[in-house]
């Protein structure tokens, strides 16, 4: 992670600190150093004053700076510093030029001490120091006209030079940070995004195993409603062609009659059973349109039940999505089988309507009836049945509705949308 713009002029400022105990106190050891050696050819006013200053600029240094470094961000303290600084460097320059070299250092003092613009201002100070020692000292100012635009010339070079450097050096300080703080918001971007990518990885594992348990749940309720559809059906018919067998034991042609159609139901229950475990269509919509296989199996079925029904188709036929044939005739099944079963009915009616964004189908006997409200889902009898066409119906966005009171039969309306096939 990069470090903000903040910390990172803080580290800077450190490292200018440390550069600040230890270089100005040589420059300053060099000058006097210097200063003593050319004494001899280059006269000096006073050596003691130039030592004497030299012993007062170091420890005004040593106290402000290196013995308290906490008062940096004092600033009004560091701007009194630099002016006292600023003046015992002019004064030094004043008595030997050769304090040039230290009067340079004037510049990172200006940088450690002084803040926004008052920086330009502590450069503007330190260029009279060092412009004052390139052109030989007071000497110069004193000598007429000349020597002070010698000196004006060498002091806007020594300004503009410097604070272009130090411009050009705020700039690439700032695109510096820019940079930083682009690479830290990258890198925290990435790291939000490697997060985002570990928590989609676990999202995504748990979608898979949800989906796979989703999967098993509805091949399971699939599986469940297609045996209820085809076996339990199948062997409810079987069982009640062969109990009349047994009733007509006296009557050859009747018993044959009822064991063939108990062999046919239990051959039709093989067949469909082996299409519902391969998620096949239902056998009479193999070949046929909706209306003509649901004709062959009310057909059908009023032949083993012996009660008469009938199938009316209105509207305008038109082939539906397989989801939504299959429903509506296994609801037919599912309706005729509890006729069968329950309502000792002696007239049934199937009414097939295809409306414009609807297709609708009503089962209506004059049976028994009963009553819908103490009908329970758990039941093994009608209440199941009930239970298995609502839910078949609801899986293709249809609705159920049951209508029925004891002794006056029973109509049941399925309704699904009419959504045509490719």
């Amino acid at each position: 992670m990069a470090v903000s713009t903040a910390s990172r002029l803080d580290s800077w400022e450190r490292e200018l600190g440390r550069v600040l105990t230890i270089v100005p106190y040589v420059c300053l050891v060099v000058s006097m150093l210097l200063t003593w050696l050319v004494s001899p050819f280059w006269p000096v006013d006073s050596l003691a004053r130039t030592f004497a200053l030299t012993v007062v600029t170091g420890l005004w240094m040593l106290w402000m700076v290196t013995l308290h470094p906490q008062w940096q961000h004092r600033r009004a303290l560091m701007g009194g510093y630099f002016a006292v600084l600023a003046v015992l460097s002019f004064l030094l320059v004043v008595n030997s030029p050769l304090f040039g070299f230290f009067s340079f250092g004037g510049y990172l003092h200006a940088v450690y001490a002084l803040v926004g613009r008052w920086r330009y201002l502590g450069v503007a100070a330190t260029a009279v120091s060092t412009a004052l020692s390139q052109t030989g000292g007071l000497p110069t100012l004193t000598s007429g006209l000349m020597g002070v635009m010698v000196f004006g010339l060498v002091w806007v070079f020594n300004l503009a030079l410097t604070s272009a450097m130090m411009a050009l050096s705020w700039v690439t300080d700032a695109q510096t940070a820019r940079r930083q703080r682009e690479i830290a918001a990258l890198a925290e971007a990435n790291e939000k995004l490697e997060s985002a990518l570990a928590e989609n990885a676990g999202l995504h594992a748990q979608l898979i195993i949800q989906a796979r348990e989703a999967g098993v749940l509805d091949e399971r309720q699939r599986m469940a409603r297609e045996i209820h559809d085809t076996l339990a059906q199948g062997l409810t018919g079987v069982v009640t062609q062969l109990e009349a067998a047994e009733q007509a034991a006296g009557q050859p042609d009747e018993w044959r009659r009822h064991v063939r159609a108990a062999a046919r139901l239990a051959r039709d229950s093989l067949t469909e059973a082996r299409r519902s475990v391969h998620a096949l269509r239902p056998q009479p919509l193999e070949t046929a349109r909706l209306p003509d296989a649901l004709t062959e199996v009310v057909e059908r079925w009023s032949g083993d039940s012996g009660v008469p029904a009938t199938l009316v188709t209105t509207g305008d036929a038109r082939p539906l999505l397989p989801e939504l044939e299959i429903t509506l005739l296994r609801t037919a099944q599912e309706a005729l089988a509890n006729v069968a079963k329950h309502a000792a009915a002696s007239r049934v009616g199937l009414t097939l309507s295809y409306m414009e964004d609807l297709v609708t189908l009503d089962v209506r006997d004059d049976g028994a009836g009963f009553d819908p409200t103490q009908v329970r889902p758990d039941r093994t009898d009608g209440g199941f049945g009930l239970s298995a066409m609502r839910e078949r119906v609801s899986r293709v966005a249809g609705t159920l509705a049951v209508e029925s009171e004891p002794g006056t039969g029973t109509a049941i309306s399925a309704c699904v949308p009419a959504i045509v096939t490719a």
